[in-house]
């Protein structure tokens, strides 16, 4: 424990003394150049390390990952298309994809949905109760996913009839006489997807209720107040006035919610490993590329995701941009 600490600590005195290092030498480049040059090129000296670690450790392994994409199960052959038109023409491949845009759908709506109701009512309690409140529901977000994940297998967990049951779900429909059921292995109209979706549901609605809250309280209590003597209702002041004021923040945590929910893998991973018609495109990816050691359908995979998120983060753009130009 000591030799990883002492590890640990070595590892960020060394970055932290080497970034320092790093610019304390252009600086000095930039200093050896005429005054004239010198304001010119500071800046760009400055950003340069930034956009050296983007090209090493974003934009080169993009590439490579295209080029991946096209080769065979070793990266050695070009095979074309071949890898996307596997994954296409596989149902289990299909049935991924159509998991995927299931959670896609539900849990981001669902997220922000929860977020503000659980903001909106909160912000009705008195002070101390608001704080409790937020605290408890925010408290997950402190958990990995993994941990979650272990947390929810214990609440799901199913046990032969007739024997004692651990499982929160199963514990409690026993005490009405009904036999176990075997949650995360119930694929009917999706209920197993269903379960693993509140578990995300459950680790990501705090973090949209601090945001929502946040910009709840920001919405000027005169033009509340305006549309109370105008004779508008609770409800009508929410959605006509309260909403359209805070819609920048509902669309950034949507957005948000939707690339985190793109990427899902642990959640599943942990419960069902995809297993029982529950498998997202984050766990096929992981076991093509550990388990059947198949880099060019990996590769493929990828391919996939980032096409898939590319018009969300296009538009998160355009929306920042447009909130920039409204302030």
């Amino acid at each position: 424990m000591l030799a990883k600490t002492l590890s640990a600590l070595l590892t960020v005195l060394l970055g932290v003394g080497a970034a320092l290092l790093v610019y304390w030498v252009l600086n000095k480049i930039a200093e050896l150049l005429p005054a004239k040059w010198e304001s010119r090129v500071k800046p760009y000296f400055y950003i340069l390390p930034a956009y050296l670690a983007i090209a090493v450790y974003l934009i080169y392994p993009t590439i490579l990952t295209v080029i991946n994409s096209f080769k065979d199960r070793f990266s050695r052959e070009w095979v074309g298309t071949q890898n996307y038109s596997d994954l296409f023409a596989s149902a289990a491949f299909r049935q991924t994809l159509l998991n995927t845009l299931l959670w896609i759908v539900i849990v981001p709506a669902v997220t922000v949905a929860l977020g503000l109701l659980v903001a909106v009512l909160a912000d009705r309690l008195s002070p101390r109760s608001e704080k409790l409140t937020k605290t408890i529901i925010f408290l997950p977000m402190a958990i990995s996913m993994i941990g979650a994940a272990t947390i929810w297998r214990f609440v799901y967990d199913a046990q032969p009839k007739g024997t004692g049951q651990i499982g929160l779900m199963n514990a409690f429909i026993g005490m009405f006489g009904f036999d176990p059921v075997a949650w995360l292995q119930t694929s009917t109209l999706h209920l197993n997807s269903l379960l693993l979706m509140v578990v995300l549901l459950w680790a990501q609605v705090g973090f949209s209720m601090v945001l929502l809250s946040a910009a709840v309280k920001g919405v000027p209590v005169d033009t509340i107040e305006a549309a109370r003597i105008d004779g508008a209702g609770e409800r009508q002041i929410f959605f006509r006035v309260v909403v359209p004021q805070i819609k920048g923040t509902i669309i950034t945590v949507f957005i948000t919610v939707t690339i985190t929910v793109m990427k899902i893998f642990d959640i599943v991973y942990v419960m069902t490993n995809g297993g029982f018609n529950t498998n997202v495109l984050g766990n096929e990816f992981w076991n093509q590329l550990n388990t059947n050691f198949n880099y060019g359908s990996a590769s493929a995979i990828v391919v996939v995701l980032m096409v898939a998120v590319i018009p969300i983060m296009i538009y998160q753009v355009r929306h920042f941009k447009a909130e920039e130009a409204a302030a």
